[in-house]
């Protein structure tokens, strides 16, 4: 899948995650594409939730053995 920025968040763990994820779409334009690795286990289950909380899109996830990988496209206006 094609994206615009990639942010490494292995290692690091909630909610520092999501904080960073925040940080770095807030500084994408509108429809781009943030590629976020995560091996926090409780990722799976946060960046979905926090994507609809926040009106961005979760485009896709794939589990790389215990690395997940998501595609989020920015939302809003």
């Amino acid at each position: 899948m094609e994206y615009d920025k990639n942010l490494d968040c292995t290692g690091v763990y909630c909610p520092m995650p999501i904080i960073q994820a925040k940080r770095e779409i807030e500084g994408m334009g509108q429809g781009q594409v943030l590629r976020l690795e995560a091996d926090d286990p409780g990722s799976k289950e946060d960046f979905p939730a926090w994507c609809e909380e926040t009106g961005n899109t979760l485009l896709g996830l794939e589990d790389k053995d215990g690395v997940f990988v998501f595609y989020i496209k920015k939302g809003g206006v």
